[in-house]
């Protein structure tokens, strides 16, 4: 699948601003077990296997970024709104690696105990 001919990418430190300053919302299109294992604060879940276009917010004060693991499903959600005429194209470059990678928390569940741990 090709990128969105418009694809816009936005750095780790861009969402990670955008989330502090309620100006975007963060739409992770990973699964549904993917995302209860370690999800970015603030982010929606919309997974890619069941993703409509139709049903996402639209808030012209908090555009959608959507985010997933690397960039790849969130490029492809993005594609699939511009073929449905969603107009949203905006993505977290790199996903929750890059987000990770750039020292930014997360939220994961222990696997020993279930407990919700704050990464920072």
């Amino acid at each position: 699948m090709t990128q969105p001919p418009h694809l816009r990418e936005l750095t780790p430190k861009e969402v990670h601003d955008g989330l502090a300053h309620h100006s975007l919302t963060l739409v992770d299109v990973r699964e549904a077990a993917e995302f209860a294992a370690e999800r970015i604060h603030g982010a929606l879940l919309y997974p890619l296997s069941t993703f409509d276009p139709a049903t996402l917010p639209m808030d012209p004060a908090r555009p959608v970024v959507f985010q997933c693991g690397t960039g790849k499903r969130s490029a492809m959600a993005a594609q699939r709104c511009a073929q449905a005429g969603v107009p949203i194209s905006t993505h977290l470059a790199g996903g929750l690696a890059a987000w990770k990678h750039a020292h930014f928390p997360t939220i994961q569940i222990d696997p020993r105990t279930g407990a919700v741990v704050d990464r920072k």
